[in-house]
C-alpha cells in the first residue's frame, strides 16, 4: 500500500497575530490564504482532484494511490479557513490537535472541533503537550502523551479517536509502539515517503511537508506522484536526520533559532 500525504499547518495572513503562540517559529509553516488556494488549485491542475480522500472513507481504497491532506497543531485557522477552502472542492482534511492548547487564543475550541468532525473532517491527536523531542521521552511519558490526547478528543467527539500525527518530526519506532499501545491505529510522521509501515498493528504513514515559501506547484506535483520534488525533499530529510544524530540535543535549539529567523524574512 502506498499513500501520498501532504502536511500543512496554519492558513492565514496574520503572521504575528498571537505573540504567545507556544510553537515559537510557527510562522515558517503558515500559508496565506491565496497561497493555500494556489496549492489546492495545483492539485486540481495536475489531475489529482479525484484522488484526494480521507481515512475512514471507503472510497479511498478504490484509488491506487490516495492523496491525503493533513494539518498539524490544531490552529483556529483550520476551522476559519482551511476547512472552508477544502470544502469548496468537495474535499475533507485531517486535523491533528494538541489537546493542551484547545481553547487558547489562536487555537481550536471544543465547539469548532465538533463542527469540523460533523462536517466530515478527520480529527486526530497531535499529542497532549507537543513535546519538543517526542522520541526521547521515557516510555511512560510517551504513552501518556498519546493516551491523554486521544482520551480528551474522544470525550469531545463522543467516539474513539484512533488517528494521530507526531509532533516536531521526532519519530522513532518506540513512538509508534507507544501510539499502538494507546489505541492509535494510524500514525502520520514527517518522513517524506509514500510507503506505509506497520508497527504493532498500527499503520505508519509518511508525509511531504509544505512551508510558507513552498511553491504551490509542489503540492500538485506530490499529489500527481511526480518523483523529482519527492526525491528532493527525501534527500533533505535524510540530511536533517543525520544532523539530529550527530548534534543530539543541541539540534532542537539550532533548528528553533534558524526557523525563528526565517519566519521574519
Amino acid at each position: 500500500m502506498r499513500v501520498l500525504s501532504i502536511a500543512y499547518h496554519d492558513i492565514g495572513e496574520d503572521w504575528l497575530a498571537h505573540r504567545q503562540d507556544p510553537r515559537g517559529a510557527a510562522n515558517v509553516y503558515r500559508l496565506g490564504r491565496p497561497a493555500f488556494q494556489a496549492h489546492l488549485q495545483s492539485i486540481i491542475d495536475r489531475g489529482a482532484a479525484q484522488r484526494v480522500r480521507t481515512l475512514g472513507r471507503p472510497q479511498h481504497c478504490i484509488s491506487p494511490v490516495p492523496v491525503l491532506l493533513t494539518f498539524d497543531d490544531g490552529a483556529e485557522t483550520a476551522y476559519l479557513i482551511a476547512a472552508e477552502e477544502l470544502e469548496r472542492h468537495g474535499w475533507r482534511g485531517h486535523f491533528f490537535v494538541v489537546t493542551k492548547w484547545i481553547g487558547r487564543p489562536g487555537f481550536l475550541d471544543v465547539e469548532q472541533i465538533r463542527s469540523l468532525h460533523a462536517r466530515g473532517h478527520v480529527i486526530g491527536s497531535h499529542t497532549h503537550s507537543h513535546p519538543r523531542r517526542m522520541s526521547e521521552l521515557e516510555w511512560a511519558d510517551m504513552l501518556w502523551e498519546w493516551s491523554e490526547s486521544c482520551a480528551a478528543l474522544s470525550d469531545i467527539l463522543g467516539e474513539p479517536v484512533t488517528v494521530a500525527s507526531v509532533a516536531n518530526g521526532f519519530y522513532s519506532r518506540r513512538v509508534a509502539e507507544a501510539a499502538a499501545a494507546a489505541g492509535i491505529e494510524i500514525l502520520f510522521n514527517s518522513e517524506p515517503t509514500p510507503d506505509v509501515d506497520i508497527v504493532d498493528g498500527t499503520l505508519v504513514l509518511g508525509r511531504y511537508s509544505v512551508h510558507r515559501k513552498t511553491h504551490p506547484g509542489f503540492s500538485g506535483a506530490v499529489a500527481a506522484g511526480k518523483l523529482w520534488p519527492r526525491w528532493r525533499q527525501a534527500q533533505c530529510w535524510q540530511f536533517k536526520k543525520m544532523l539530529k544524530s550527530v548534534a543530539g540535543r543541541p539540534y532542537a535549539s539550532i533548528r528553533r533559532h534558524v526557523l525563528c529567523i526565517k519566519s521574519l524574512t
